[in-house]
């Protein structure tokens, strides 16, 4: 497969038409299809169901979409890596972080590198910490920022000073809104919002105990913006770190801790073994130097 053969497919499973691909492309219809077909016998495979109107991807057509998007990604990266220049530092480091209050810290670090080498750009993802892993395994992400508990055995790593703080989600107007912090036994029968990570879930689920059986989870989330506007609209509670929502007079929401209290670290990961670019390499040392200081 040619780099520039998956660039053609990805234009056109984007426009769902052959017709508006080449006329993207700057190429002609007739090259274009011949390319496709050329593909689809390479692979084998029937990538596209032709209808009248536009173009449909199968689940093999699906597949290559979601392969040849990181293919085309990273040969861009690659790319731009060798692109840097020896006596002035540029490129781009690839960073994926989770929800938490700890970005905070690695905005700081990022502004600070920032200021001694400004020809260096910043691609930021955001997701779980399962997303990041599999990112960074891919190669596809330099560092991550991850929150605990979390498998890093994989991974060079230091840890943050931050903690973040567990608790619930809710309307200012609830039942629960006029308690100082929530008990176990406060979520019981209450429609209840989860993180959707196992390994936090067990977490979460140790915190209740007994109390976990009685729980009415109603929906899961990855990522938090969501679930709030669910609490907003009065689908339910949500369980969620401290800090990451908006709360205002302007919104119907407001948080309330855990007690006992539940608390989670964070912790910037990136691969071992792992070859980086001038750039990437000269952030990661900075980031050991400032968080070991």
């Amino acid at each position: 497969m040619e780099i520039r053969v998956l660039k053609y497919f990805l234009t056109v499973a984007r426009e769902e038409s052959i017709t508006k691909g080449a006329e993207i492309l700057h190429i002609t219809q007739p090259t274009l299809s011949r390319q496709l077909m050329q593909l689809e016998e390479e692979l084998r495979v029937q990538l596209f169901i032709r209808g009248k109107n536009k173009i449909i991807l199968t689940d093999e057509g699906m597949l290559l979409r979601r392969r040849a998007e990181e293919i085309v990604d990273l040969v861009g990266r690659t790319e731009k890596e060798f692109d840097e220049h020896d006596n002035l530092i540029g490129g781009e480091i690839f960073i994926g972080a989770g929800e938490t209050n700890a970005m905070h810290t690695l905005a700081d670090l990022i502004k600070e590198f920032n200021k001694e080498y400004p020809q260096v750009k910043y691609n930021l993802y955001s997701g779980n910490a399962d997303d990041i892993k599999e990112r960074i395994d891919k190669g596809l992400i330099d560092i991550g920022l991850l929150t605990e508990p979390v498998n890093i055995e994989k991974y060079d790593f230091i840890r943050l000073p931050n903690k973040e703080a567990w608790g619930v989600l809710m309307q200012k107007d609830s039942p629960l809104a006029k308690n100082e912090y929530i008990k176990p036994e406060n979520l019981i029968n209450m429609p209840i919002i989860n993180t959707r990570r196992s390994i936090v879930q067990n977490e979460i689920e140790n915190w209740f105990g007994a109390y976990y059986e009685k729980l009415n989870i109603i929906a899961t989330y990855n990522l938090i913006y969501n679930a709030a506007i669910m609490v907003e609209e009065g689908l339910g509670y949500a369980i969620c770190f401290e800090k990451l929502v908006n709360i205002n007079d302007e919104t119907n929401l407001c948080f309330r801790p855990l007690y006992p209290k539940l608390e989670t670290g964070a912790v910037i990961v990136w691969k071992k073994h792992q070859v980086f670019s001038t750039a990437t390499a000269k952030f990661i040392k900075e980031i050991m130097n400032a968080l070991k200081a």
